[in-house]
């Protein structure tokens, strides 16, 4: 395993412990029997998503932003940044990027389908954060591989906005109570769990806002923020109301969400 892998899974499992503890003192919403049962099924599209990556792309962003900047190649060398400012706007552009994204995956219908079963989880926990459907996956890091090969960004940001992205996304899906005037500023430059939930409200009008897993400027700015769910943290109902029985928690009928 080499040293990016290494980085990136350390960074995973000291997120998600230390995630799951919190939630367990500290819980926002009334626990769920049986979460063990959903873990294994959230978890293991996170292998199943590990294994179908590694085949299909024999190559990383972080490879193809090192391999391309050596030949003085794409836009952010030619642009002659100080270090520290290219670091920061390597992360910023990159997060932007993955809010346009998520936008396009609910927008046409062929990328909501594969988006659906991450929406589709009826509770609301860092597992949550990491439920993407396998093809989901492949699509992200091809367009990722593609903003590697125009920008040529710096290799070590990359990586810094990859852990940062996976740890984020697994904390703004906590089941965590943050007192709120902590949350109120809190959200001013990160995603919240209370900001990220009201977008897994089973409300249509609901579940198309809050779009950004990092940053929470972009919601602001292209108008899709909003600052609380109609029904309240504790009461709204979570996830799809077509995917809503015991089975669809295990992971072949996950896998088969988008055929369904």
């Amino acid at each position: 395993m080499d040293g990016e892998n290494i980085i990136r899974l350390g960074a995973f499992v000291l997120t998600a412990t230390l995630l799951a503890a919190m939630e367990a003192l500290w819980p926002r919403r009334k626990p769920e029997p049986g979460r063990a049962g959903r873990w294994v099924g959230n978890l293991g599209v996170v292998a199943v998503s590990t294994v179908l990556v590694r085949v299909v792309f024999p190559v990383a962003p972080m490879a193809v932003a090192a391999s391309l900047r050596s030949q003085g190649l794409g836009l952010f060398p030619s642009l002659g940044l100080p270090p520290a400012a290219e670091a920061v706007a390597t992360i910023a552009t990159l997060d932007l990027a993955m809010y346009a994204q998520h936008r396009a995956f609910h927008a046409w219908r062929p990328l909501w389908r594969l988006h659906r079963m991450h929406h589709a989880d009826t509770f609301f926990d860092f597992s949550t954060g990491v439920r993407f459907h396998p093809f989901e996956i492949a699509l992200s890091l091809a367009f990722k591989l593609a903003l590697a090969a125009l920008l040529a960004p710096p290799p070590l940001a990359v990586l810094a906005f990859e852990v940062i992205l996976n740890s984020t996304a697994m904390f703004n899906h906590a089941n965590l109570f943050l007192p709120l005037p902590a949350d109120r500023i809190l959200r001013r430059v990160l995603v919240t769990p209370d900001m990220h939930r009201v977008h897994h409200s089973t409300d249509g009008r609901e579940f198309n806002r809050n779009f950004g897993f990092c940053f929470p400027w972009w919601d602001r700015l292209f108008s899709t923020y909003q600052a609380q769910p109609a029904l309240g943290h504790e009461t709204m109902p979570l996830g799809l109301n077509i995917f809503r029985g015991p089975e669809y928690r295990s992971l072949p009928r996950m896998l088969a969400m988008p055929f369904k």
